[in-house]
């Protein structure tokens, strides 16, 4: 069994190893990140080399702690060189009919509806994040968004990005507007995020990472 807090301020690299040796499994990736399930199946740890934006979901949770749409977050903390640590309770992906109802309720805000109190304050958030964070991407509800506990429930998840293609779109193009956007110590590893891993030709990778490098 892992101690998370032994995690905190570890990278990315690193806490990929401990949670391995701890019998973790990779169970799937995104964009950003790798999410690792506990040998005991109850909790994921999503795992992110660079991360901007996911803070501004773990807030939310925070902010309605114990609202029956939003996950458990049993861990979250920043690592080390700007990547994130978010242990959270396991869920699974909805039906399209489920997904879908959902976001016929998120568009309605009826009065009364857990959902709408959620709606609200995600948009609080979503204004506040757009105008301190840099390469704010805004409030994201797609399909993929609605997920589901063992038990059945229906919640949502990863409300917000950070607009990817445009920060490595400006890293080839304008290496000096991502070091004035980011510290130093939040983007040693900006180019292992899991999607420029997965997708990224040789030939484009070697230009991110030596673009990335120009700015140290």
């Amino acid at each position: 069994m892992i101690e998370f807090e032994t995690l905190r301020g570890l990278t990315h690299r690193e806490v990929a190893g401990r949670l391995l040796a701890a019998g973790w499994d990779v169970s799937g990736t995104g964009d950003w990140a790798v999410v690792w399930r506990s040998p005991d199946g109850a909790q994921v740890a999503r795992v992110c080399a660079f991360e901007p934006a996911y803070g501004i979901f773990v807030r939310l949770c925070r902010d309605l702690a114990g609202h029956p749409m939003l996950p458990r977050i049993d861990f979250d903390a920043e690592l080390s060189g700007g990547g994130r640590l978010t242990v959270m309770e396991f869920l699974r992906p909805a039906e399209p009919g489920e997904a879908a109802s959902v976001k016929e309720r998120w568009e309605a805000a009826a009065v009364g509806d857990p959902i709408t109190a959620l709606r609200r304050a995600a948009e609080r958030l979503d204004a506040e994040a757009a105008a301190a964070c840099s390469f704010w991407g805004g409030l994201d509800f797609n399909p993929g968004n609605v997920m589901r506990r063992e038990d059945g429930e229906l919640l949502l998840l990863d409300l917000f990005y950070a607009n990817g293609p445009e920060i490595y779109r400006v890293l080839l193009e304008d290496p000096a507007q991502i070091a004035a956007a980011f510290p130093a110590q939040k983007r040693r590893f900006l180019c292992e995020i899991a999607a420029i891993a997965r997708e990224s030709t040789t030939r484009e990778l070697a230009e991110l990472r030596a673009a990335a490098a120009a700015i140290g």
